[in-house]
């Protein structure tokens, strides 16, 4: 029987990649002009305010992972896709997309999960998933380090894609969720307790479904279920007690409300802490870790290389931790570097005595359980407060949308042509 692969200590590690890492095959970055290329970036994007800096991030991303080029034809120039697979997997996900041929149709559907983790199904496999999600939402695609669990939600009848979620290692300072369970930071983090709680860090419905019947709420609910909560239990070995998950704007937006405001089971605990910070571009953002690399190779070491007992990171937030220790040894201005924005917290109890759990007051064998928890309960909860409501209002308004909404025209797209377009539909 294989036995697990002993991982060493992380002086051990460090040792050991000083041996196979020779500093002098480093790629050498110019300090002076990484910094002025830096602060050139960031001074375009700390003038934009969230909505467009939020819209300028997809737009980079779609351009990064699709990239085009210009064949020459009979009718003139012809802008097309470098990887037709990708062009492939994009129209087959396109046709496959629910819609509604009558406004009602929303009853009958019943929402299926399927974990796209490593998964062999052509239908439904990560290729799938990262597609959907990168054009299914102006919210860049960003892949956490960590846990994590990445759903396909089809209607089990129709075998249509209704959204994506990822349920991820949960953020480890949030102060009003902290306040709310009366977590201790020892016992939260050394105590590994952070383990037993999770965020859904993508919950994004694919369109009409959103705009017609508040599909964000379906998929909000089902960030709760049974599902959700075995799937922890057998890839992590830990037993999920509550689920956090942050809004896109917070009070920044028009009317201080999100999809999670008033949902059933999701409590709001007030607003984040209130910065978002700016990305460099690609090029830029890959200097700044092999400067770090090159100047600073014993943080690089723990950030990026080295491995806790358990295979995960030494450190989490590997990215964050190196940007700003780069922007603060080259003194990059603040004023760049951040802009103010808070989002609102939510987290969803899954035990009517989840909070004592991760006090360890209790074990897990005294916990009580909050509320249904199967996906056709959460269905049901959505299709009759929500759904039903909703489709209603727009039935009266003759407004109900027959548009998928699906954002790879970017491909092809200009940044002006984008924000001209697209602006207006951030955060839909």
């Amino acid at each position: 029987m294989a036995t697990k692969k002993q991982i060493p200590d992380v002086d051990e590690q460090w040792r050991r990649w000083q041996i196979e890492n020779d500093p002098e095959r480093f790629e050498h970055i110019d300090t002076e002009q990484l910094k002025s290329d830096l602060i050139a970036d960031l001074t375009i994007k700390s003038q934009m305010d969230v909505r467009e800096y939020t819209l300028y991030q997809k737009w980079c991303e779609v351009h990064e992972k699709y990239p085009t080029r210009i064949m020459s034809t009979l009718f003139g120039d012809d802008h097309q896709m470098v990887d037709k697979d990708q062009e492939s997997v994009i129209q087959e996900i396109k046709s496959d997309i629910w819609m509604p041929k009558d406004a009602d149709d929303y009853a009958n559907l019943k929402p299926k999960m399927i974990l796209s983790n490593g998964s062999s199904s052509k239908e439904y496999n990560a290729d799938k998933w990262n597609t959907l999600r990168t054009f299914s939402s102006t919210m860049k695609n960003n892949s956490n380090i960590g846990r994590n669990l990445y759903y396909t939600v089809i209607d089990e009848i129709t075998k249509k894609f209704l959204g994506v979620i990822c349920i991820s290692s949960d953020f480890l300072d949030l102060t009003p969720r902290d306040k709310y369970i009366g977590w201790p930071k020892d016992i939260k983090t050394t105590g590994n307790m952070i383990n037993h709680t999770a965020i859904g860090s993508t919950i994004v419905p694919l369109q009409p479904l959103g705009f017609n019947y508040m599909g964000g709420k379906l998929l909000a609910l089902l960030c709760l279920s049974d599902t959700v909560q075995n799937d922890w239990r057998n890839q992590y070995g830990d037993v999920l007690v509550g689920v956090t998950t942050t809004s896109l704007y917070g009070n920044t937006k028009s009317n201080g409300l999100s999809q999670y405001d008033g949902l059933e089971h999701w409590n709001k605990m007030g607003f984040s802490s209130g910065s978002v910070a700016f990305d460099p571009n690609r090029d830029i953002l890959n200097r700044i870790y092999n400067w770090v690399k090159e100047n600073h190779t014993k943080h690089y070491f723990e950030w990026w290389e080295a491995k806790k007992p358990n295979g995960l990171p030494y450190k989490r937030d590997h990215k964050n931790r190196t940007l700003h220790f780069a922007y603060g040894k080259m003194k990059i201005p603040k004023d760049l570097v951040k802009c103010a924005h808070q989002r609102g917290i939510y987290f969803s109890p899954l035990y009517n005595n989840t909070c004592e759990f991760l006090r360890k007051e209790i074990t897990a064998d005294q916990l009580v359980k909050s509320f249904d928890t199967s996906e056709e309960t959460l269905a049901n909860i959505w299709k009759t407060k929500y759904a039903k409501g909703r489709i209603s209002m727009l039935k009266k308004k003759n407004n109900v949308s027959y548009e998928s909404l699906f954002y790879d025209d970017l491909i092809f797209m200009s940044w002006e042509e984008t924000k001209a377009k697209y602006l207006p539909q951030v955060g839909r």
